[in-house]
């Protein structure tokens, strides 16, 4: 079995981008008016109707931005914000199928360079997430293909499965958001954790498992 897990709300109590965030703009990295656009982007993916291309779009106000300077930023916003806010749960599950010998990776529209931390806690080899541009040491604002969301998510994993010769039907995906439905309805076991109105309503419909996680594991 390969265990594929969605981060932000699934293995994090919340967002990564939202960690890094804070961390960038308290630091000095970015400023707050360069991100005024994303709590309207947040509005709309909580009622249900996502911009499917905001990472994309997003991206731009990283621009220009040391490549050092963001692995520091996202080793920082680790240490600091995300590791306390890891789910005791999804640590264990993790843990535990890592000790079964069994391959386990994270499929998420978070950039490479901020989750990169989070797979060395727990030892993780590789993963599907979205990838910056880099040019002369800086990020160029954009996206090397494209950002792994939505539908796009399930094609970046359908790629990464068929690469590693790997069956979708021997997967079991974990994720707490709607938007995860197409990779959800792709793998031969899907798990819910968490999950959001509309997925919950899903998850029911189809019979899948439903988990909810609530205690982190803290500093």
């Amino acid at each position: 079995m390969v265990h594929i897990f969605d981060v932000d709300f699934t293995v994090l109590k919340n967002s990564s981008s939202w960690y890094f965030l804070r961390e960038a703009i308290q630091t000095g990295v970015i400023r707050f008016s360069q991100i005024r656009r994303l709590p309207l982007e947040w509005i709309k993916y909580k009622l249900g109707r996502p911009n499917m291309d905001f990472i994309e779009e997003s991206m731009k106000f990283l621009a220009g931005i040391d490549k050092l300077v963001l692995e520091q930023t996202a080793e920082n916003c680790f240490c600091r914000r995300m590791r306390p806010n890891i789910y005791e749960d999804a640590a264990s599950l993790i843990r535990e199928a890592l000790g079964r010998g069994e391959k386990v990776i994270f499929a998420t529209s978070s950039f490479k360079t901020l989750i990169q931390p989070l797979e060395n806690f727990f030892g993780i080899k590789d993963s599907v997430t979205s990838l910056l541009e880099f040019r002369d040491g800086k990020t160029s604002g954009r996206i090397i293909g494209s950002s792994v969301f939505g539908k796009k998510k399930k094609s970046a994993v359908e790629k990464w499965l068929f690469e590693n010769k790997i069956p979708p039907e021997s997967v079991c995906f974990y994720s707490d958001s709607y938007t995860d439905l197409p990779l959800l309805e792709l793998c031969g076991k899907a798990i819910t954790v968490n999950p959001d109105r509309f997925l919950v309503k899903e998850a029911k419909k189809q019979c899948w498992e439903i988990l909810y996680f609530k205690k982190t594991i803290g500093k």
